[in-house]
């Protein structure tokens, strides 16, 4: 069975949306602005590279990031080399890049279950706020790579869904704290 991993950057109050200054969103770029860079805290996005075997993401990150990482050599040498899978009801064979390596459809979340259940290593979900909830709440992801930044957003997308649903406990299996209030914390969802 293979594990999936979500990764966010999120705020203190649970917002994902747009860490990056993605357009459209009023507090674009969260992540950098008045925060201090302090490249340990990034470490573990290095990791995430070495350590997944693949990548998922929905619709709209896959539409953000396809124009852009496959270009991104030096940053993204491992996400660009693994295959690709995008969850999407409505994107078509003909509307994916052809520089960007094996990439696969999955059309719903059962088609995520059967993918998890095969043979295989980690496979990282980046941005995809809309697809990390419903994984989340169909009890599909296996462990969070997070780093939480001190700072409170309000509105936005988040990376929990406010759904009526049984708790989930987790296991915290590494932290840390850096000096710029960015804390690193990695749990595992208890099963």
């Amino acid at each position: 069975m293979r594990t999936l991993i979500a990764t966010a950057f999120v705020s203190l109050d649970g917002v994902v949306e747009a860490p990056g200054g993605e357009p459209g969103y009023h507090n674009a770029g969260w992540t950098a602005n008045d925060i201090e860079f302090v490249e340990a805290a990034y470490e573990i996005k290095g990791r995430e590279q070495d350590e997944a075997t693949a990548m998922m993401m929905g619709r709209v990150s896959y539409q953000a990031f396809s124009p852009v990482w496959p270009r991104m050599t030096a940053e993204f040498p491992g996400y660009n080399a693994m295959p690709k899978y995008v969850v999407s009801t409505t994107l078509r064979d003909a509307d994916l890049v052809t520089n960007w390596g094996e990439i696969t459809i999955l059309r719903s979340l059962d088609d995520v279950a059967a993918l998890r259940e095969t043979e295989g290593g980690p496979i990282i979900i980046h941005g995809s706020a809309t697809l990390n909830r419903a994984l989340s709440d169909a009890g599909l992801i296996d462990r969070y790579h997070l780093l939480v930044f001190p700072v409170l957003l309000g509105a936005g997308k988040r990376l929990f869904s406010d759904a009526d649903r049984d708790k989930r406990n987790l296991t915290l299996v590494e932290s840390q704290a850096y000096a710029n209030g960015v804390q690193k914390m990695v749990y595992d969802v208890t099963r």
